[in-house]
């Protein structure tokens, strides 16, 4: 039995609230259970120095966490003068994974920079921030197009995030910080709404774990990422079609 309770292919409860930051091009408050990221797209009309005359854009990514987001107050990275390198790699993930399904030619020489902000923290931060992130692109690509600046959306995909991991033997879905904490095999996985795979992050946290799985968490995280999709085009206003 989980520690929730839940059944091995239950996620958490899910919701995309989008629109939240009234200054924002877009944003998306993501909530996975007890773990709330609130993201948001801010564009730019330039690129950096590396993608200048180029005719492409960019899509980056930052992600924090706020200090009483967790048990106990951490310190601001801000306050410490760098970024711990969990920051970084948690970030870079978020900027790659909104690459994948975002043409930059189409895009033209623009900048969408997402914030990903935790505000409160129990598991699977980066899944949701992923997910969110996807929907508040979404928001400010959309304000390119309606404004007359773009003739359609830069967007091959949509994009979302899922945690697995093995328990007692047991492959599971979404986990949250009480499952993550004990868990023999921890992954994440980033599939496109058409299912193709962006990126996998899977680590034995203990023995190693075989192909069957593997196989098996797969599985799960291609059905809970089937259903973020889902709730990604609610939130936007698209259906669930």
């Amino acid at each position: 039995m989980r520690p929730s309770g839940r059944a091995p292919d239950v996620m958490r409860p899910v919701s995309l609230e989008p629109g939240v930051a009234k200054f924002a091009e877009g944003s998306c408050l993501a909530k996975f259970g007890d773990t709330h990221v609130l993201c948001t797209a801010s564009l730019e009309e330039r690129v950096p120095p590396f993608l200048r005359g180029t005719g492409k854009g960019w899509v980056t990514a930052e992600y924090g966490m706020l200090p009483r987001s967790t048990a106990t107050r951490t310190e601001r990275e801000a306050a410490r003068g760098r970024q711990g390198g969990r920051t970084q790699e948690i970030q870079r993930l978020i900027g790659r994974s909104l690459r994948a399904v975002t043409d930059l030619a189409q895009l033209g020489e623009r900048q969408i920079r997402i914030d990903c902000d935790v505000l409160q923290a129990d598991g699977g931060t980066r899944t949701a921030a992923v997910t969110g992130s996807y929907v508040a692109l979404h928001q400010a690509l959309q304000r390119l197009v309606s404004s007359d600046l773009l003739t359609m959306l830069p967007l091959r995909d949509s994009v979302a995030a899922i945690s697995c991991g093995v328990i007692a033997g047991t492959p599971v879905l979404d986990l949250d910080y009480a499952e993550d904490s004990q868990a023999m095999t921890d992954a994440n996985f980033v599939l496109s709404g058409t299912g193709g795979i962006v990126e996998i992050q899977a680590t034995a946290e203990g023995a190693p774990f075989d192909e069957p799985l593997f196989t098996r968490m797969m599985e799960l995280a291609r059905a809970g990422v089937a259903e973020l999709t889902r709730l990604q085009r609610g939130a936007l206003g698209r259906g669930a079609a």
